[in-house]
């Protein structure tokens, strides 16, 4: 089954941050090696600013880094195209807020996928099926 990655999961499954479980961690590199994992384009941009505002550490520069967590062997990008843009509609209207998480949540709803994320804002607006490989903590 492919799974759409929010940025904080792609981030933390990529620097082996310990806010994955083993479990977790273990589903995602599973489903990378059945290349199942796909990351919205706007997932790029939220980097750039989390590294920009030093907010995230890598080790290698960053366009050396971003260049290999987005590569075809480990995610397949999904583009912000008209689908995703005309999936923004079906939002509710109480998800409001960051244009990127709005963004993500349609890019899930357009390609039918289910979204790996622990946003309690995301998951609480029942918006996108929610990928169950991820806990809420």
């Amino acid at each position: 089954m492919k799974i759409l990655l929010d940025t904080h999961i792609w981030l933390w499954w990529l620097t082996g941050s310990p806010e994955l479980s083993a479990s977790e961690r273990r589903a995602l590199d599973r489903s990378a090696e059945a290349q199942q994992l796909c990351l919205p384009v706007i997932s790029l941009w939220e980097a750039q600013m989390l590294h920009g505002k030093k907010r995230i550490e890598l080790p290698l520069p960053f366009a050396d880094w971003l260049r290999r967590a987005s590569a075809p062997g480990v995610v397949r990008l999904v583009p912000l195209d008209t689908e995703v843009v005309i999936a923004l509609d079906r939002l509710p209207r109480a998800f409001r807020g960051d244009p990127a998480d709005r963004l993500i949540a349609a890019t899930a709803l357009a390609c039918r996928l289910p979204l790996a994320t622990r946003d309690e804002h995301i998951r609480r607006s029942r918006a996108v099926r929610i990928w169950r490989g991820i806990s809420r903590r």
